[in-house]
C-alpha cells in the first residue's frame, strides 16, 4: 500500500498519528531492534530510520552526537540497509529512510532506490536536497513506489510550498520552527497560522517535527496536523534511562492520539 493511502486509512481511526525516529547503529543495532519493538508495540504508525552521516546539517546536538557515535562505532551503509530490510519484513508498519544526499550519491542513486524498493522501504527524507537539484531522484523514487518526503518550513512562501508539494509524495514534513532538531518548539498562534498555510498549499497529509517532545505537544497538534514526529526525545530517553524507557513514553503519547469520533 502506498504511504499516503496508509496514513489516510490510519488517520480515519486516530486523532493524530505518530512517527518516531531512530539513528541506525546508535547506541547499537541490537538496541535499535529493542527500541523499534517497543515503538511498534506502543502503537506508532511509522518509523523514520536515519542512516548516519558525518555532517547532519538539519540535526541538533542529540541526533548529531548519535550520528557521530554510530559512525565511530563502525556502522556502515550496508548494515543500515540490511537492518531496514529486516525491520520491513518483521513489522507491518511503514519504515522510511532519512539521510543526507552524499550517502545516496556515493552508493549510487538507482542502486540505492532499487535496494530500498526491494526491501519494502516506504519513503525517503533528504533534508539537504532541494527539488531543483533532486527532481529526477524524486521522480525515480515515486516510480519505484518510494515516497519522496519534502519539507516545509515557517519561512517557506506559499509559492515555494506548492512547488515542493509537486515533487513530493506520502506526506509533507512541516518543521515546527527554523533551525535544527531537538530544541523545544512553541506551538502558539503563529504556529497555527503556519500550519494553515501548509494545509492550503498541499493535498498531502501533514507531519510536524522539530521539538515535539511531550504528550502536551502532541495534543496541541490535533486538528492542525495529521502526524506528530518524535525524534530527539526518544534518543535522549535511551541515553538517560535505557531502552526500556521508550515503551512507556510512547504509550503516553499514543494515549493522546486516541480514536477519532
Amino acid at each position: 500500500m502506498q504511504l499516503e493511502n496508509y496514513l489516510r486509512q490510519k488517520k480515519a481511526t486516530k486523532d493524530i498519528l505518530l512517527m518516531t525516529h531512530i539513528v541506525l547503529g546508535y547506541p547499537s543495532l541490537d538496541a535499535n531492534r529493542a527500541v523499534i519493538e517497543q515503538m511498534v508495540a506502543g502503537g506508532v504508525d511509522c518509523i523514520e530510520m536515519q542512516i548516519p552521516f558525518t555532517e547532519p546539517m538539519a540535526d541538533g546536538p542529540i541526533i548529531l552526537k548519535a550520528n557521530q557515535e554510530s559512525i565511530a562505532g563502525g556502522t556502515t551503509v550496508e548494515e543500515c540497509l540490511a537492518f531496514g530490510a529486516e525491520m520491513s519484513r518483521t513489522y507491518e508498519i511503514p519504515f522510511l529512510y532519512m539521510t543526507y544526499y552524499n550517502i545516496i550519491y556515493k552508493y549510487g542513486e538507482a542502486r540505492f532506490l532499487d535496494r530500498a524498493a526491494a526491501d519494502g522501504i516506504a519513503g525517503l527524507i533528504l533534508p539537504d536536497l532541494p527539488p531543483e537539484e533532486g527532481a529526477e531522484l524524486c521522480a525515480a523514487a515515486r516510480k519505484r513506489g518510494i515516497a519522496p518526503i519534502l519539507i516545509f518550513a515557517p519561512t517557506s512562501t506559499e509559492v515555494r510550498m506548492r512547488e515542493l508539494s509537486g515533487h513530493g509524495a506520502g506526506f509533507i514534513y512541516c518543521t515546527a520552527r527554523r533551525g535544527v532538531t531537538g530544541k523545544h518548539s512553541q506551538l502558539d498562534a503563529d504556529f497555527g497560522d503556519y500550519l494553515q498555510r501548509c494545509r492550503a498549499a498541499t493535498d498531502l497529509p501533514l507531519a510536524v517535527g522539530f521539538g515535539i517532545q511531550s504528550r502536551t505537544d502532541v495534543e496541541a497538534l490535533i486538528g492542525l496536523a495529521d502526524m506528530a514526529v518524535i525524534g530527539s526525545q526518544t534518543i535522549k530517553l535511551v541515553d538517560e534511562q535505557g531502552v526500556a524507557a521508550v515503551g512507556p513514553f510512547i504509550a503516553t503519547l499514543n494515549d493522546v492520539s486516541g480514536t477519532s469520533s
